[in-house]
């Protein structure tokens, strides 16, 4: 039933009106010519946690602890009211003491009571808060997700310019190119399952495509260690690119050769968190710093300097390259 046919009601019947208004969901009260309750439903005692007893003949600014003594809605009653026969969705915001901060859309309609011809006000009041909450939470997600979408295109084009054309063609730049693509979408799932990724999901995530063959790799991870979007994002195009130079140069480019992988969470001197991944190359090819710094390098060190607010510290070892990256959480 509609507002429309409940009025119809209340001038027509109003034995009948009682008990539909007790039916209603929403809150509903009715007040007399100097704004003191008539009458209200079960909802109204409900939502507001009150009582009959409580409300019934006293002035609606008056109720509980003065809660409803709400300047907009005494502007609706003293000015707005008198001069319209109607109001519909009039917003009016109010702290109560048990139910904390509301915001409620009020209707209002003017009409005479069916029995004596007194002038009466008849308030419904739909309590928005959370659906107002919804929206600005939407709105919140919309924002992230629009933030998100320009990092991600400017990652992308990054790794699109970056990626080594000179003395390559087509088929190996793409390869190489979809690689890291590739690595930045495991990432980016990773992180969107919740509001914070776990490392070792990430860990996991990005090395599955060489987890599953005859390769020698060790994961040692200690604990859950939850990273924020933006790192688990960082750190997977970090592990993307010393994956790929393992085996293209390093230690899963021969047979014998392995790769651990272990991270911890530990506290500095300070009593700062900070997490430690330790990327562990043997058994391969002797490890030298490259003649000229490549696009690999560059993103390892940035990416952990800039991204993660961390540092990197790459060792060339006879055995294998040993790379640290410390970060804080």
């Amino acid at each position: 039933m509609d507002l429309d046919e409940l009025y119809r009601v209340l001038r027509g019947s109003h034995v009948q009106a009682v008990s539909i208004v007790n039916t209603l969901r929403d809150p509903l009260v009715v007040l007399d010519d100097a704004f003191r309750v008539l009458t209200a439903n079960p909802a109204f005692y409900d939502t507001f946690s009150t009582s009959r007893d409580e409300t019934i003949g006293t002035a609606l600014a008056d109720l509980g602890e003065g809660q409803w003594n709400i300047p907009e809605l005494r502007l609706l009653l003293e000015q707005v009211i008198p001069r319209s026969t109607s109001v519909i969705d009039y917003e009016v915001r109010a702290r109560f003491p048990q139910i904390g901060p509301r915001t409620m859309l009020v209707s209002a309609q003017r009409l005479n009571h069916p029995d004596s011809g007194q002038r009466i006000l008849l308030l419904t009041i739909v309590d928005a808060t959370e659906r107002q909450q919804a929206e600005a939470d939407k709105d919140i997600l919309i924002g992230e997700l629009g933030h998100r979408i320009k990092n991600l295109l400017a990652v992308t084009r990054a790794i699109a310019r970056r990626t080594e054309v000179e003395g390559r063609n087509a088929e190996e730049y793409r390869d190489d190119f979809l690689g890291r693509f590739d690595a930045l979408a495991r990432s980016l799932a990773v992180s969107a399952q919740h509001s914070d990724a776990d490392l070792a999901q990430l860990v996991h995530a990005v090395m599955k495509p060489w987890l599953g063959d005859t390769r020698a790799i060790t994961l040692d991870g200690q604990g859950a260690i939850a990273l924020l979007p933006r790192q688990a994002m960082s750190l997977g195009m970090i592990l993307h690119e010393l994956a790929t130079n393992a085996i293209k140069h390093g230690a899963l480019s021969v047979p014998g050769g392995q790769l651990d992988i272990a991270w911890s969470l530990a506290e500095d001197r300070e009593g700062h968190r900070q997490v430690h991944l330790r990327w562990r190359e043997s058994g391969g090819p002797e490890a030298s710093p490259p003649e000229a710094t490549g696009f690999g390098t560059r993103l390892i060190r940035f990416a952990t300097e800039v991204d993660l607010r961390g540092r990197a510290e790459l060792s060339y070892r006879p055995d294998g390259l040993v790379a640290d990256l410390t970060f804080p959480q």
